[in-house]
Order: C-alpha cells, then structure tokens, then sequence
C-alpha cells in the first residue's frame, strides 16, 4: 500500500497508474483509494491520511469549492510508504524518553 496526507476541503480526482490514467474497464474496477480515521494537525489545517493500492502511481487532488488558492489541482507523483506515514506520524507526537 501506498500513502498520501490531504488537506481538508480537498478531494481525489483522476489516477494513474504504470500504463496511464487509470482504465476502469481494463482492470474491471476503481482503483483502491480510502481516506483512513486518522489525521494529523499542521499550521491550522487537519491533515487526513488516504491509502492507494501499490499500483497507483499518482493522484490528483482539487479544492472542494473554487477557492483563492493559487492552485486548482495537484498531482500528488511521491507517495509514501507505511514506514514513512509512521515516521511523519511519530514527528508530531513525540514520546518522552528516562
């Protein structure tokens, strides 16, 4: 599995995968992709943690409502790892040490 954090307000668009967007008649499906009940808080913004299938190589994301955001849509092309969503997850919370 393959991860990715989303900033509350923004949705999944398309997705691709190793041959291109992904083709829903050629793998008979929609491509595994849920937002996970965990979420973490930076600079004023809930962060929500999504899951992708190892397939998927990117996504795109888009703003909810037009906003004055610069940015109308990403392509998220880096997803992470479950090792790297702990790391990220372990940042935030730090645990004492003694």
């Amino acid at each position: 599995m393959k991860y990715f954090f989303l900033s509350d307000g923004w949705v999944t668009g398309r997705v691709w995968e190793f041959g291109g967007l992904w083709n829903e008649r050629a793998w008979q499906r929609k491509p595994h992709l849920r937002r996970l009940n965990l979420a973490i808080h930076e600079q004023g913004e809930t962060l929500w943690l999504y899951q992708v299938e190892e397939a998927v190589l990117m996504v795109e994301v888009k703003p909810v409502a037009e906003s004055e955001s610069a940015f109308n849509q990403v392509v998220l092309k880096r997803l992470m790892t479950a090792e790297q969503v702990i790391e990220r997850l372990c940042a935030d919370y730090p645990t004492a040490v003694g």
